[in-house]
């Protein structure tokens, strides 16, 4: 298994590699730039190409996630326009530093008298950003954490998005454990249903990484709270040990987005993982 979690890149991006690497982790995630901001970076270019190559050369994977204010579905054109040009800037940095993809929340609703005004403006958004990007690394279209039937929750419509978009193999999915916990989308209990469904629509073999969290409220909560994977959360480690062992994703990073302290580290956590299960 790869275990992994979400560094910083405070130091640059070779250091948040070798980060990973110090804490025993197979996998990393990082914000490409401030996560409060679509400003487009003026990366170093060197730093990143130094971390493809540092992971490279010791087997690590990363993915990169948007900045918090990235949205398919934005509130206006201006919005619009910065999102695209902020998107483009992170796919383009995850590039360089030889990242799976780029993680982006599917959209939410823009409109209660339309319902399909959100899906439209996300696939128009896509196109217009996978029509310009000629890179290696994907979008990552990950699923939303509210309440079951609210949208980005299933994945009918996320797999759907990605099929109606002109360029759907540029577009990957990441599945949030806990997110899909709070929404009923996978509860623990009806896990055979759901591989089943996942592999009947296509997205378990485009899916690229799993965040890898559990819950602090029972499933259907429709809350985004995060616990640690053995305290003081909802999902039990049964749960948990059906998602592992299952076979279609054995090749799949998995990222802790988990909280942290001093008492209780990620590099603690992925020791206590790799005891488990590998």
């Amino acid at each position: 298994m790869k275990f992994g979690c979400h560094v910083s890149i405070r130091h640059g991006y070779l250091e948040a590699a070798k980060h990973a690497a110090a804490i025993e982790a197979a996998a990393f995630q990082y914000f490409p730039k401030n996560p409060r901001s679509l400003s487009v970076k003026d990366f170093n270019k060197i730093d990143a190409k130094l971390c493809q190559e540092f992971c490279q050369e010791h087997k690590l994977e990363s993915v990169a996630h948007t900045p918090y204010p990235t949205s398919l579905t934005p509130e206006n054109d201006e919005k619009k326009e910065k999102v695209i040009m902020s998107l483009l800037n992170d796919l383009e940095i995850a590039d360089s530093c030889g990242s799976i993809g780029v993680v982006v929340h599917f959209g939410g609703r823009v409109s209660d008298k339309d319902p399909l005004a959100s899906y439209q403006l996300m696939i128009s958004i896509l196109n217009e950003i996978l029509a310009k990007w000629e890179g290696d690394c994907l979008i990552l279209l990950e699923n939303n954490a509210g309440k079951a039937g609210a949208i980005g929750t299933t994945l009918e419509e996320i797999v759907q998005v990605r099929n109606l978009v002109d360029f759907p193999e540029k577009i990957g999915f990441c599945l949030d454990t806990c997110h899909a916990f709070a929404s009923d989308l996978w509860n623990g209990e009806n896990h055979p249903e759901f591989i089943e469904n996942g592999k009947e629509l296509g997205y378990l073999k485009n899916l690229r990484v799993i965040h890898f969290n559990n819950s602090k409220y029972p499933a259907g909560s429709g809350k985004d709270r995060h616990a640690n994977i053995f305290k003081n959360g909802h999902i039990s480690e049964d749960h948990f040990d059906q998602l592992i062992k299952t076979p279609l994703l054995k090749k799949i990073p998995f990222i802790l987005e988990t909280p942290k302290d001093a008492n209780f580290t990620h590099k603690d956590e992925i020791k206590l993982l790799k005891k488990k299960w590998v």
